[in-house]
């Protein structure tokens, strides 16, 4: 059975997709875990006095083979997931669970990490060392070490069913997304729409032996339909559905599941000490503490807010002159903001498109990461992939040594659930002498290439060029995964404090807007001209178009979160009226009866962002500072990208954030770099 052993005999010890066969799994899991139960037991029991090496060293570099399996098994079950995948995820997720509290609620083993950590000003160790023990140690006491075993039998209880209940959550979301089609069979109703989403539309209705279009709320399709849809009940009826996800006190309703994993978080932080889930989790973050995210969140709301009433008041009195509209609705949004954009700019997507053909972009960020980091990128066609669609290269630093084997998938399909994100099949590490180097994935919903029906002429995949910012985004957290450069797994790469971790996704993409940067990869995919200089000019003007509004609905998510997480929610009854309070500072569109964001909410309430989500706006305030530091000495500059190299992307999470950031700047960051880049100062 392939998958019980962590080292493969395939090229580059890359996972073995095609010999893995589905009922190979939990099998290989229940012997993965017993190996490592072993791994515990042979430290827990060692007869030698505890020391580093013997304690902490061996406790990170154990159940390699576990983390492993886990992380192709729990990949696919994102990216290429069927019924029979969540069937066994259901069933691996409390094992994996309860092998996890038996190593945290292990006395005999907390003991021997607690005799070192108490010893640790005489052991000499180095930064990433005392990182590593202070992590071990906290890891334990912050997860129940500490506890009566009353009370470590009542936390095995909630993390066990809290893993169910994550899971659950997303498969709700995903079978909600899948379940709705909008079948139009009249053809003046797809008025407005861009051709190319037109065709995917004919494609996907002849996919199912269906008369007329069909749009989804894949991205792909949902986004261009409500941006450019003229039929406004339309718009109406597919922006509610996106809306009412798991709101439908259905089979896949998750009002219940929302509610009970906010109160198993809360018992759970109330059991550890800590006053709610936001205090234990902020512990371990550069913010600390749920007061300093609200006042950092509500800072911004109070520079944001005149800036996004005055732009909605603008488009409010745009649409109502264009069309007559007296109330702007959530379903008008996107659809007149564009046309605004288009006739402040005279740029729409439909226009750029042409010039960002998917395979330019990729080669584009390529080339980007070439000149600032050294790296080259050559697809290879001799690793296994788990989909058609994936796409696998072998990335080389200056030297022609392995940095990383680097897969990316692209295209939306049934099994693979929405939005765009970056993972690792293989962690990276040094261990005997040996720098074991990572396998970095990213996954995207972009646009498919298509296939016009009359000439049946192939069109390539043509991105908007917010994918464009998305597949930087996600290629900036995948150069994370693959420059990591530190000893132990559990301190490599995106393991960072989680308000840092979208320091190196967010800072990527300010090379989107950067003329010098476009010339590299925005070129016409017809005639190869480069994008034009007016495009170009268009696209840093607008880069700020609405960005008062977009900010208040980053912090609006931000608010919420915290709202769940920072008070104690057994108070909440209802889902959708205490969703609507917290909203209450934040909303320019009228309320949507049928609609509920919360239990959609999948970053919080199945994803790791729980008591984080303000992450990405505190992240901003790194990348506009740390970018305003690369114009400043110019964006391709090797002395500046080294640095950034060196203290950011190579260190993972080996030292404290703000020591690398300071390292890397000289200076912490100051929030006047992203207020100025947003336009509200």
């Amino acid at each position: 059975m392939k998958i019980l052993i962590q080292k493969f005999t395939t090229k580059h010890n890359t996972a073995p997709f095609s010999q893995i066969n589905i009922e190979d799994y939990l099998p290989a899991f229940e012997t993965n875990i017993a190996i490592a139960r072993a791994e515990i037991d042979a430290i827990t029991n060692n007869p030698a006095a505890p020391t580093f090496e013997n304690t902490i060293e061996a406790l990170d570099f154990s159940g390699d083979a576990l983390d492993r399996l886990s992380s192709i098994f729990f990949n696919l079950n994102s990216a290429e997931t069927n019924e029979e995948l969540q069937k066994i995820a259901q069933e691996v997720s409390p094992l994996l669970t309860e092998f996890s509290n038996d190593i945290t609620l292990n006395e005999d083993l907390f003991k021997r990490i607690k005799t070192v950590f108490e010893q640790r000003a005489t052991l000499n160790l180095t930064t990433e060392q005392t990182t590593l023990l202070d992590k071990k140690f906290k890891s334990f006491s912050r997860n129940g070490a500490l506890l009566s075993e009353e009370k470590k039998s009542k936390l095995r209880e909630i993390d066990t069913e809290l893993a169910m209940l994550k899971l659950t959550f997303g498969e709700n979301v995903l079978a909600e997304t899948n379940n709705y089609q909008l079948h139009i069979t009249n053809e003046s109703d797809l008025k407005g729409l861009p051709e190319g989403t037109i065709v995917a539309a004919k494609a996907l209705a002849k996919s199912k032996e269906l008369e007329g279009w069909i749009f989804t709320l894949d991205y792909p399709s949902y986004i261009p339909f409500v941006t450019y849809a003229d039929h406004r009940e339309l718009r109406k009826e597919i922006a509610i559905a996106a809306g009412k996800k798991s709101f439908q006190n259905n089979e896949f309703d998750n009002q219940e599941i929302t509610l009970k994993i906010a109160k198993l978080r809360h018992e759970r932080a109330n059991l550890l000490g800590y006053e709610t889930h936001s205090h234990f989790v902020l512990e371990e973050r550069m913010a600390q503490n749920p007061d300093k995210v609200k006042s950092f969140l509500n800072d911004l709301l109070a520079k944001a807010k005149p800036a996004a009433e005055r732009e909605f008041a603008q488009l409010t009195a745009f649409a109502k002159s264009l069309d007559g509209i007296e109330k702007l609705e959530k379903w008008d949004g996107a659809y007149y903001s564009e046309k605004l954009k288009q006739k402040l700019f005279n740029l729409d997507d439909e226009k750029l498109k042409p010039y960002f053909q998917l395979e330019n972009i990729l080669n584009g960020a390529f080339t980007i990461a070439g000149k600032l980091y050294g790296l080259t990128f050559t697809e290879v066609f001799d690793i296994d992939k788990y989909h058609e669609d994936a796409t696998t290269y072998e990335v080389m630093d200056e030297f022609g040594e392995l940095v990383a084997i680097f897969y990316a998938d692209f295209f939306p399909r049934k099994g693979k659930r929405n939005g765009a994100w970056m993972t690792s099949f293989k962690s990276q590490y040094i261990k005997k002498g040996i720098n074991e180097r990572p396998h970095v994935s990213i996954v995207c919903n972009f646009t498919p290439p298509i296939v016009t029906s009359e000439k049946s002429e192939a069109k390539p995949s043509l991105l908007t060029f917010n994918e464009v910012t998305t597949l930087f985004h996600e290629f900036g957290h995948a150069l994370h995964g693959m420059l990591a450069n530190t000893t132990y797994p559990s301190l490599s790469g995106t393991s960072v404090y989680w308000d840092f971790v979208e320091l190196p996704s967010q800072v990527m993409e300010n090379w989107c807007y950067e003329p010098e940067a476009l010339a590299l990869f925005a070129k016409h995919y017809q005639t190869g001209e480069v994008i034009p200089q007016e495009y170009v000019e268009k696209i840093k003007e607008s880069a700020s178009f609405q960005e008062g509004m977009a900010t208040l609905r980053q912090l609006s998510f931000g608010l919420l979160d915290m709202a769940f997480h920072s008070n104690n929610p057994t108070e909440i009854t209802d889902i959708k009226a205490f969703e609507k309070t917290v909203f209450e500072g934040t909303s320019l569109y009228p309320d949507v009866v049928e609609n509920c964001m919360s239990v959609s909410f999948s970053h919080i309430f199945n994803g790791g962002y729980s008591s984080g989500y303000y992450s990405y706006k505190w992240a901003e305030v790194l990348d506009a500072d740390a970018f305003a530091y690369f114009q400043e000495k110019g964006i391709f500059n090797k002395e500046v990208a080294n640095k950034f190299k060196e203290n950011v992307l190579s260190k993972g999470g080996t030292e404290l954030p703000m020591e690398l950031y300071k390292k890397f700047r000289g200076q912490e960051p100051k929030a006047e770099a992203l207020l100025k880049r947003a336009g509200l100062i």
